[in-house]
């Protein structure tokens, strides 16, 4: 059967730019040397956390272009390092402070019919400090012209602290309920404009109006593919670490049975814990996590990074304050309803990338493989995902309306107050108020 391979990274950039050289360098370390999985995949999945300072994202639009563009110029160089492909940045969003990016190989965007976006607020005042943005897009596979294999994207970024588990399964909930994908109608002429692939344009059409008549709007579509990324902040421990507790921190080269050895304090993660009682991320699978915690790394790990003293020792220097965790995840659904046996997404690699100066997370990649099995509305397979764990909450548009007038504003008073541009925007201002009430004194008493 044929398959669409995957690549899903989350990273959480702490609002700074990425360093494109070094990103570029190891961007692709999660892909296996040889075998399945190693060659390049058709499409890119970025989930990115903290993008950008809160006055940036929370205003958005030409604000976020450079953060972006460095992850552009990231992906481009990497693949043209490693196979000298060029992918396609079809589709970028953001809720917030919360990013999302999506790349097709050049020979695979023109199988690209459509593409749904959707939107959630969980932080303050439902705005985006915190949340949720996601796309769902449509592969056409050949001989079925009107039928695609469906794949959802999510990128989040959920409640932190260790005590706030039970916040992080209501930031789930929430986007179950008002995570909605919208369609825009001009979506198929902007694929085909950044495409040159035109032999397939009658056969996409098929596929998005085929779409466009009735789809489901809610996470858990009965005919998609589901990848969840980003930081779902999950900790290792529902209290914070006691000076005598930091002393059992995962340390580097002790032996399995060590209890340093970072196997053990992944027994008490908490994401692995909620979602075995069925209180948060309802019917999502994970890769075998093998790889040691991704947060919290401490200013001297990230100073040893931005010198260049690759000793490896860096990886294990966590800050004092926070348990060492697994915030960042990427789950998936692995399987739509209609597909009956087999058809399963398959995990190639999970892993965690190197540690960069500019974060103290550490990014977490996926490397997985999608059938190419179109939707089979006549299919007497049972439907076991017709029912969502939660209902869409009616407000949901409201809501998110709302939360998006707030960041607006707050983001313009964080430009104002926090940004040199504002500073220097408000000192202007001042003076030309001050000029003008002199000038109009002085008119005054002539």
């Amino acid at each position: 059967m044929d398959a669409l391979g995957v690549y899903v990274l989350t990273f959480n950039c702490a609002r700074n730019f990425v360093d494109v050289d070094v990103f570029a360098n190891h961007f692709f370390d999660a892909l296996p040397a040889s075998g399945a999985g190693s060659s390049a995949p058709d499409l890119i999945f970025l989930s990115l956390q903290e993008i950008a300072p809160i006055a940036y994202s929370f205003l958005g639009g030409s604000f976020l272009l450079p953060y972006f563009d460095a992850f552009r110029r990231a992906v481009q160089k990497a693949s043209a390092q490693k196979w000298d492909h060029h992918y396609v940045n079809f589709l970028t969003d953001n809720t917030g402070m919360t990013g999302l990016m999506l790349f097709a190989r050049d020979d695979t965007l023109g199988k690209i019919a459509w593409s749904d976006t959707a939107h959630v607020g969980l932080g303050v005042q439902e705005m985006g400090n915190k949340g949720a943005v996601g796309a769902r897009l449509g592969y056409v596979v050949e001989g079925h012209p009107s039928k695609t294999v469906d794949i959802t994207f999510v990128a989040a970024h959920l409640a932190p602290m260790e005590d706030s588990y039970e916040q992080r399964n209501m930031d789930w909930k929430s986007i179950v309920e008002r995570l909605v994908f919208t369609h825009d109608s001009n979506d198929r002429k902007r694929l085909a404009e950044r495409s040159s692939v035109d032999e397939n344009t009658s056969l996409l059409d098929d596929a998005a109006s085929a779409h466009a008549e009735g789809s489901r709007r809610d996470l858990f579509a009965p005919n998609a593919y589901l990848f969840l990324a980003g930081d779902l902040n999950y900790r290792t421990s529902n209290i914070g670490p006691s000076i005598q507790e930091i002393a059992q921190f995962p340390r580097r080269n002790v032996d399995l049975d060590n209890p340093a050895h970072y196997s053990h304090l992944l027994k008490n993660d908490q994401l692995a814990r909620e979602m075995s009682y069925g209180r948060t991320c309802h019917s999502l699978s994970e890769a075998p996590i093998d790889f040691p915690p991704t947060y919290k790394y401490s200013d001297a790990a990230r100073e040893a990074v931005r010198r260049g003293l690759d000793t490896g020792d860096h990886e294990w220097k966590w800050s004092n304050h926070r348990w060492p965790s697994w915030c960042d995840r990427v789950l998936f659904l692995d399987k739509p309803s209609w597909v009956g046996e087999g058809g399963k997404v398959q995990p190639l690699a999970y892993d965690a990338l190197p540690l960069f100066a500019q974060s103290d997370h550490r990014p977490v990649a996926l490397v997985a493989s999608v059938p190419l099995r179109p939707s089979d509305a006549s299919s007497s397979t049972k439907n076991i995902r017709a029912v969502a764990p939660f209902s869409i909450d009616p407000s949901w548009k409201s809501k998110r309306d709302m939360g998006r007038r707030k960041e607006i504003v707050v983001g313009a008073v964080a430009y104002l107050g926090l940004t040199r541009e504002g500073n220097g925007l408000l000192l202007v201002s001042l003076l030309g108020i001050l000029g003008g009430c002199f000038i109009l004194r002085s008119m005054l008493e002539v």
